[in-house]
């Protein structure tokens, strides 16, 4: 008699995990190829304030959208009206975006500390340091105090996403995109990692999500790659994977900005965005990095000046960028979304755009959930 109310037993709990794995499939299948792509793109959008009627709302409810960047300043305006005002604007409207949302929006901005944040102090938010003020300093318990206040103004309004830190090493100081800015903790890998890894465990007490960036390197280049083609052929040094190394093998990284690079020395063909060689073989396979891989903004003219935008996508995720950020602010387009959801399912296989949104799922489900 007992064994027989086993086997009942046994019976009734296979049946109830067909009936998981069945409603599992089921809720698989719903998810349709647009909405997969969906997830692959972070956009920007103009607008305070938003209704029902706003392009992205309506962006974001048809094509479950992955995300979302704010900015301050509006370049095709050349003004600083664009999504920030104070800080129960900007909280009323990242709630206005999730409450659109079917997924967990990633709610993205550039809040590095010092010459760049978004959330300003004339805006109501409170000032921090640059990477570089930290770096001389070099003072892991500065840089935690400052990243934390940091990571405190994101959670207040609702931000997830932080594009930083920033571990290009400072090997040419008069960098115009990164020295220039103060925007890289050292010339010195170790004091890169040290206070990069200090800025990521403030976030990460306070779930917020960081991008290390700009893979492979920008630290050394002479050009700004958002203004023209920057190769960085003849000044890469290969001490600038160093950061990424030691932050990859500790567990610290969930997602990896890459770079508009161009380094003959690496890939003869494609700057790093476009590169398979270092995406592929040198960030997946050599550095072992499995998480979520987000290019830096397709609109830049170092790409744009080069390739056409649909064939900059193709050629971004065949090479293995998850996530492509549009910032939809150098050009203003509200039919963007469309258009790359287009191009996307007819350029790319359907594995291919399983296989990132796989990941960009699992890392939604560790954070935003």
């Amino acid at each position: 008699m007992k064994i027989f109310f086993i086997l009942i037993l046994i019976n009734f709990t296979n049946a109830l995990t067909n009936l998981a794995l069945a409603e599992s499939s089921k809720n698989i299948k719903q998810i349709t190829i647009d909405e997969k792509i969906g997830q692959m793109l972070i956009i920007g959008f103009y607008g305070f304030s938003l209704n029902n009627e706003s392009s992205i709302i309506k962006d974001i409810k048809k094509y479950n959208l992955g995300g979302v960047i704010l900015y301050d300043y509006d370049n095709t305006l050349g003004i600083y009206e664009r999504n920030i005002q104070s800080p129960k604007q900007v909280k009323t409207l990242v709630s206005k975006l999730q409450a659109a949302a079917k997924t967990p929006l990633f709610i993205a901005i550039d809040q590095e500390g010092g010459m760049v944040q978004r959330l300003k102090k004339e805006y109501g938010f409170p000032n921090t340091f640059s990477a570089q003020f930290l770096g001389k300093k070099n003072d892991l318990k500065r840089t935690y105090k400052n990243a934390e206040i940091i990571a405190n103004t994101l959670k207040d309004v609702g931000i997830n996403l932080n594009f930083a830190p920033v571990v290009d090493l400072n090997i040419n100081p008069t960098n115009p995109v990164i020295g220039n800015f103060k925007r890289s903790f050292s010339a010195d890998p170790t004091i890169v990692t040290n206070h990069a890894s200090k800025f990521i465990e403030a976030h990460k007490n306070h779930k917020i999500i960081n991008v290390i960036k700009h893979f492979p390197g920008h630290g050394s280049s002479t050009d700004d790659s958002h203004l023209l083609i920057t190769d960085v052929t003849d000044t890469w040094k290969d001490i600038e994977l160093k950061p990424y190394i030691q932050l990859i093998n500790n567990g610290m990284v969930d997602v990896i900005m890459t770079a508009h690079v161009f380094n003959r020395n690496l890939d003869p063909a494609f700057p790093a965005t476009l590169s398979k060689i270092i995406i592929n073989d040198l960030l997946r396979k050599r550095l072992k990095f499995n998480g979520v891989i987000i290019s830096d903004d397709m609109q830049m003219q170092s790409i744009l000046s080069v390739y056409s935008f649909d064939i900059a996508i193709q050629k971004s995720i065949e090479a293995g960028v998850d996530i492509i950020l549009t910032g939809n602010n150098s050009q203003h387009d509200k039919g963007v979304v469309e258009h790359m959801i287009n191009i996307i399912k007819k350029l790319i296989s359907e594995d291919r755009i399983n296989e990132s949104y796989n990941r960009i799922m699992r890392l939604k489900k560790k954070w935003l959930y």
